[in-house]
């Protein structure tokens, strides 16, 4: 294994056709936020190039891009490491990730139709069984899914493009509470679902902020057990 962490045959080597630095940083952004590469791990280029598979060049263009959107920490005379978000940091992106999903599950419950509102209900019941077999990945996974799709039923694309935007930060926080929430989460998927199927607008915005605010205090209290 390597100091990075992941090993051997864990991360699918790049082909080359393509943008590969663009491929290179898409990459590592994808084990920062699924934390397969651990918030104050020192990134080595060499080990992540053999990794992935390619030179160190596009591995390091990759790392002062991430340091500049603020996924890596370049420390001088120590290397890169994956950054290690405060509290505060957490907490506010946490906030507007409320604020975006509450206004989704409104407009949601407006425009929401028969199709749309199975895929919730398929997405739900996957997610309780990856809840009962324990496979946390799977859950994380399938909650952002459920997310995404309640923001493709709202209608509204520049909502969309928003919480796009944080929303591979809200699954890097989610993942460490993710076992912590659990089953629960899923039953507040249930009532959010029941919500939007009745278009009822009021109640849907009103599940959607505790929904996320269970989220954003379960973050702050996960070292407190």
């Amino acid at each position: 294994m390597l100091s990075t962490g992941l090993p051997q045959g864990a991360v699918p080597r790049l082909e080359r056709p393509g943008p590969l630095r663009e491929r290179v940083y898409e990459a590592l952004l994808e084990l920062i936020a699924a934390r397969a590469l651990q918030p104050g791990q020192h990134l080595v280029e060499s080990e992540l190039a053999g990794h992935l598979g390619v030179s160190r060049q596009p591995v390091r263009e990759a790392l002062q891009r991430l340091n500049t959107e603020g996924w890596v920490d370049l420390r001088p005379a120590q290397g890169a490491f994956v950054h290690e978000p405060t509290e505060e940091e957490a907490d506010q992106l946490l906030t507007v990730r409320t604020l975006l999903e509450a206004e989704a599950a409104r407009l949601a419950a407006a425009h929401a139709d028969s199709p749309g509102i199975a895929v919730l209900e398929e997405l739900c019941a996957e997610g309780e069984k990856a809840v009962a077999a324990e496979d946390v990945d799977r859950a994380v996974a399938l909650n952002a899914a459920f997310h995404d799709k309640m923001m493709e039923l709202a209608g509204n694309a520049v909502l969309a493009e928003l919480a796009a935007q944080v929303g591979r930060r809200v699954r890097w926080y989610y993942t460490p509470v993710a076992r912590q929430r659990g089953r629960q989460s899923w039953i507040e998927h249930r009532e959010l679902i029941t919500a939007i199927a009745a278009h009822d607008e009021q109640r849907a915005t009103h599940l959607m902020r505790e929904h996320t605010e269970h989220t954003r205090r379960s973050y702050h209290e996960r070292n407190a057990t």
